[in-house]
């Protein structure tokens, strides 16, 4: 099991390098701005969600919480990955 920190580390990283995959389409010709607009909002939420999820971790079942959460984040990050190909 990783960190919290690293956890939080991979989380924003992740997030990071979507929303600026969204930054840079959004300047090319013929995007879908708007689309791109309501995706980069999600991941900021997305991050925001799961990092104070992440700092608040039940105690005596530390591990099945990594897990579930872990598999939850990439999930969703899987999920807005496709929605950004899409706009």
């Amino acid at each position: 099991m990783a960190s919290r920190k690293q956890l939080k580390k991979s989380i924003k990283n992740a997030c990071g390098e979507l929303f600026t995959d969204c930054v840079i389409l959004s300047k090319c010709e013929g995007a879908n701005v708007e689309a791109l607009q309501q995706i980069e909002l999600k991941l900021i939420t997305v991050y925001n969600d799961y990092v104070a999820r992440l700092s608040h971790t039940q105690k005596g079942s530390e591990k099945i919480f990594y897990k579930k959460l872990i598999a939850e984040f990439t999930e969703i990050i899987n999920e807005i990955s496709a929605e950004i190909v899409k706009a």
